[in-house]
């Protein structure tokens, strides 16, 4: 059988709904704390939040009396955080076009969706006037390793090629670090670290959620056999005795300063 080909997915191709990112996705901010103290917002400063989703952490940090601004991909969420009466638009984070307005940029839960990480630090780096700094949270290395693995297995018997649909970046530390510096940022944090969430709806909902580019390639009558198949290959490794799923997820928190 020959293996069928598919354009390589990525944040353009995930797509958002804002009643799952509601039910769903609220956690992600609600785990942000450490990386905003890293942030240290402080009333009058500029900041950028880059993948600000639906605005609900952007307010949070607005809330400390720091100016902020945002940007996301999806109109869906950025209508929902404009709704919260938040400065925000749609754009592509690997294509910023500021210059020197910002004291600080973060992002949380967003930059795995940004596989050209090299041009989103450059962006922010454009953006930042001098001594600003670049704080941010992401998945990473071995993020959700054993649903990836489920999946790609199962696309795989379709007669897909798995890793050209799998859309996040993943780095290691090491390699985020080398690419900070290598866009002239000083990082003074950096790491790498497990964080299992434990989730109360099914994972193939989490699967529709957060990995919906893997769903496109598929008819629409072929998704809820690939997700039956994943869910019961899972389940032994993943599926609590309290019927709970537990996402294996890993985070990459940095700092760097922009000279």
């Amino acid at each position: 059988m020959s293996t069928k080909v598919f354009e390589r997915g990525t944040s353009q191709r995930q797509k958002w709904s804002t009643t799952l990112y509601e039910s769903n996705a609220r956690f992600v901010g609600d785990l942000a704390a450490r990386a905003v103290e890293l942030l240290d917002p402080r009333p009058g400063e500029r900041i950028l939040d880059i993948g600000c989703g639906d605005g609900y952490l952007t307010e949070k940090i607005a809330a400390t009396g720091a100016m902020m601004s945002g940007v996301d991909y999806s109109p869906e969420l950025v209508a929902a955080a404009q709704a919260r009466g938040l400065d925000v638009r749609v754009g592509n984070a690997e294509e910023l076009d500021y210059f020197q307005e910002f004291d600080g940029a973060f992002s949380n839960a967003a930059m795995h969706w940004m596989r050209c990480a090299d041009a989103v630090v450059r962006g922010v780096g454009r953006a930042l006037k001098p001594g600003g700094r670049f704080v941010g949270e992401f998945a990473g290395a071995r993020n959700a390793y054993y649903i990836r693995q489920a999946v790609h297995e199962a696309l795989t018997r379709r007669g897909f090629d798995a890793k050209e649909i799998d859309p996040w970046y993943l780095p290691e530390a090491g390699e985020y670090r080398e690419v900070l510096e290598g866009e002239g940022l000083i990082v003074s944090h950096i790491e790498l670290f497990d964080r299992p969430v434990v989730i109360d709806y099914p994972v193939s909902d989490w699967i529709r959620t957060f990995g919906s580019p893997y769903l496109t390639v598929l008819d629409e009558n072929e998704c809820e056999p690939l997700l039956a198949e994943v869910t019961r290959q899972l389940a032994a490794r993943l599926l609590g005795k309290d019927g709970r799923w537990t996402i294996d997820y890993t985070r990459l928190r940095f700092r760097a300063e922009k000279p």
